[in-house]
């Protein structure tokens, strides 16, 4: 019989220990827990290298929720895709987060997202992340195991009353994404790497020194790139920017090409 590996991951311990009892009583179901994302990031890290994959991670909805509000509070002060430890580091990670992380680092897995309520918005944006399941928390034990059956056929599986409300923030977003991407693509190349050290959390003076122009030049093409976007700081144009899917610029790697066609 060809089992089935799940994870639990869940920062409320007795539900956690609850569940995996639950379904550890099924006969092709190893089940085991872990109370936080960094901790269900190294599980599947050490399964993986053990030749014990898992298959499907059953994921808190509310995962580290506090923890992860709370350092927001002095992340406000790092540059944006900077801030502080993530999936892969030792830091709080909501569930949402994890779902993309093992999404990122082990594809082959499955992940569902169990909450307590419904709520159309995250269940969109788990499901963009890579979730192939919105559950219950106080669904059936029957229920659960299809939805873990199921995606492990590459099913999605949303609670019927969900349905409709995602449906509308996935289309909703989509139109966001389209109309962001429009923008961006009008952009020169120039303004879209000023963008991107934009995205990076760079000011003028450190954009003025990776891409070897003068402070007044920089100033300028961030007010193009402004103008461009249709929106008035740079807060809202990093919105824009990353809703459009561009990244920041890799501050490990080497310095852009010194002057050029580009400037």
């Amino acid at each position: 019989m060809a089992r089935i590996r799940v994870l639990v991951v869940d920062d409320h311990r007795i539900f956690a220990e609850s569940l995996a009892a639950a379904l550890a009583a099924e006969q092709d179901v190893d089940v085991s827990a872990a109370g936080s994302g960094p901790a269900a990031l190294r599980a599947l890290e050490r399964a993986a290298v053990e030749g014990r994959r898992f298959d499907v991670l059953l994921i808190d909805a509310d995962l580290g929720t506090v923890a992860v509000e709370a350092a927001r509070v002095p992340e406000q002060r790092r540059p944006p895709g900077r801030q502080g430890p993530g999936p892969d580091g030792g830091g709080a990670v909501d569930g949402i987060s994890l779902v993309a992380g093992v999404r990122s680092g082990h594809p082959g897995v499955r992940t569902v997202v169990l909450a307590e309520r419904d709520d159309p918005r995250r269940a969109a944006a788990a499901l963009q992340a890579g979730a192939g399941g919105w559950v219950a928390k106080d669904c059936s034990l029957s229920r659960l195991l299809a939805v873990i059956r199921g995606v492990l056929r590459d099913e999605t599986h949303l609670p019927p009353a969900l349905l409709t409300g995602v449906l509308r923030e996935l289309t909703a977003a989509r139109k966001h994404r389209t109309e962001s991407e429009r923008l961006v693509e009008s952009l020169t190349p120039r303004e879209r790497e000023v963008l991107r050290c934009m995205v990076a959390g760079l000011g003028r003076k450190a954009v003025a020194e990776r891409l070897y122009l003068s402070p007044h030049t920089v100033r300028t093409h961030m007010q193009n790139v402004l103008g461009k976007l249709g929106v008035h700081s740079t807060l809202a144009a990093v919105a824009l920017a990353r809703r459009a899917g561009v990244g920041p610029v890799d501050l490990a790697g080497d310095v852009v090409e010194r002057g050029g066609q580009l400037a």
